[in-house]
């Protein structure tokens, strides 16, 4: 709703994003120039180069819609121009308009068409005022200015008249006028249905952005390329671009995606069967396409030449299913019967029968197909077939073959090699989000001028240590280390006999000329001198005396007795 809903943008602007987008949804992406994408609107080149130029530019608040990337072979041959469209952020107003109403209708009416839609799905009663200010002027005198009521009502009138819309008149509140907005013409839905088909597939919608998002700038002049060669450099265009009228080229109805493999014979066909009666209406297609009705299998159109060709059906023996089979298959059996096409039917037994013959138990077929189909809602389920042959029956896990979603089937514990993958995946994506935002993709940190973070100059220096030089001998007399003030010496001369130096040497020579020789004490007795009668006492002397404690002791009595 950017894109309806701002005056900056002009009328051809929102169908060129319209038609550029889904081509942009295919998985080449859209490679179609200028020249191809004004032949599918209807509209002059010059006027799709004008569209393209404004959405290549930034908006007013800075928002791209469009980038165009240019290429070109080595040879310098010019390819071209890969257009890719902005991601939508979820919390964006948008509204889904139809591919063939952009193809049908004119810039105006389709901006008024998508306007309608919006107010339609928000519950809205538009009236042809309001309308009116959403239309405006972007060329002339009144270029900026709203359209009058008269000029929307009029533009309503030619969408109405296109088929893409439904005015019921005075019919709503206050008499107010309903817009019903149809997403398929009804014009050429009554074509297709007259001829015998059952319907036709659905018109491709595509989304109209809105939001903001990071803007760069755009490239100078109208275009891709030159004003000279109208465009892109290219001088041939891809021939895989779609045509505008092809229907094949539809989305995948099924929800998941998967490989069909194939599997040996498991379906009966008795020999006495009868075979099925013609006109069933389908086509028995392979697993991988899409069952779509077309104007050359089961219509009654004629063909260029004016012949009409046969329609195409299984002729042969009746299915028959093994009883062990459709029991497997209970869980899904209301998708088994919806399953039109033999071809898909007899596809969905092989593979079930080839699972049970490599050693798959048949409770944990039916679990995984009862698991796999809560998880996904029936209206969800476009093509039965498809899904159960590519998303149900599928065995999702590593290559071991207890392996089921992640889990042992035995054990019922996680399987290891399989949260190794999530872990590495999940890796993965943090560092490709961290080098997107110019962060270590190891250390989330911002990295230096060098192009390494602090954390990883740190672990580069941890694992790879600088290597410190070997300590060389010193040329000259040995060294070593005064023993008084710990000072470096050379041991020369009486540094190698004293182990001082100099100044230690000399004070150690005064202090040794200036002590007074102290004389050594008399040596003292260790044995008593004294004697018990006549016999010398040996008991031990007491310290600073001659004799030992008991002859102490006499002395000491005697004197008190005097």
């Amino acid at each position: 709703m950017r894109l309806v809903s701002s005056p900056f943008y002009a009328d051809i602007a929102l169908s060129v994003y319209v038609k550029v987008a889904a081509l942009a949804a295919r998985p080449e992406g859209c490679e179609a120039r200028s020249v191809r994408i004004a032949s599918y609107l209807g509209l002059s080149v010059a006027s799709v180069e004008r569209g393209l130029t404004q959405l290549t530019r930034p908006g007013p608040d800075g928002v791209v819609e469009l980038r165009s990337q240019r290429r070109t072979l080595p040879g310098g041959k010019g390819q071209s121009a890969l257009r890719t469209v902005r991601v939508i952020n979820r919390t964006e107003a948008f509204v889904w308009l139809p591919v063939a109403a952009a193809e049908d209708l004119m810039p105006r009416q389709l901006r008024a068409y998508a306007v309608i839609a919006y107010a339609g799905k928000i519950g809205l009663a538009l009236t042809e005022g309001e309308l009116a200010g959403c239309l405006r002027h972007h060329s002339g005198k009144k270029a900026g200015e709203a359209l009058s009521v008269t000029a929307a009502s009029a533009v309503v009138d030619e969408v109405e008249a296109a088929r893409w819309m439904t005015v019921q008149r005075r019919a709503g509140a206050r008499g107010r006028n309903l817009h019903i907005v149809h997403d398929l013409a009804p014009e050429a839905h009554t074509e297709v249905t007259a001829g015998g088909c059952g319907g036709a597939p659905e018109a491709g919608v595509t989304a109209v952005a809105g939001g903001s998002e990071g803007s760069g700038s755009s490239p100078v002049g109208e275009g891709s390329g030159s004003l000279v060669g109208e465009g892109s450099l290219a001088d041939r265009e891809s021939p895989r671009t779609d045509s505008p009228d092809d229907e094949r080229a539809l989305i995948s109805p099924a929800v998941g995606e998967g490989q069909v493999v194939e599997g040996a014979e498991v379906v009966e066909n008795p020999a006495g069967a009868e075979a099925r009666s013609q006109g069933g209406g389908g086509v028995a297609l392979r697993a991988g396409e899409i069952s779509q009705p077309s104007s050359k299998l089961g219509c009654e159109e004629r063909s260029s030449k004016g012949q009409v060709p046969f329609r195409s059906s299984y002729t042969g023996p009746q299915l028959a299913m093994s009883p062990e089979i459709y029991a497997v298959l209970e869980p899904v059996h209301v998708l088994l019967q919806q399953v039109t096409s033999s071809f898909v039917v007899r596809k969905i037994a092989r593979e079930v029968g080839r699972q049970l013959r490599e050693g798959t138990a048949a409770d944990r077929l039916q679990h995984r197909l009862t698991a796999r189909l809560g998880k996904v809602a029936l209206s969800e389920i476009r093509d039965p077939g498809r899904w159960l042959l590519g998303v149900a029956l599928p065995r999702w896990g590593c290559g071991y073959q207890d392996c089921e979603a992640g889990i042992i089937w035995r054990t019922g514990a996680a399987c290891e090699l399989c949260a190794e993958t999530v872990q590495d995946r999940a890796a993965a994506r943090r560092r490709e989000q961290r080098l997107a935002q110019s962060l270590c993709p190891q250390h989330r940190a911002r990295p230096s001028q060098a192009g390494h973070c602090t954390d990883c100059e740190l672990e580069t220096a941890i694992r790879h240590p600088a290597q410190v030089p070997a300590p060389r001998e010193p040329v000259g007399p040995r060294r070593s280390s005064c023993g008084g003030c710990g000072c470096a010496i050379f041991l020369t001369g009486r540094a190698i006999d004293t182990g001082l130096c100099k100044l230690c040497r000399e004070e150690a020579d005064t202090l040794a000329a200036v002590e007074p020789v102290v004389p050594a004490a008399p040596s003292m007795p260790e044995i008593c001198s004294g004697r018990d009668g006549e016999v010398p006492c040996m008991r031990k002397a007491l310290p600073n005396r001659s004799i030992c404690l008991a002859h102490l002791a006499q002395e000491l009595a005697r004197d008190v007795a005097r």
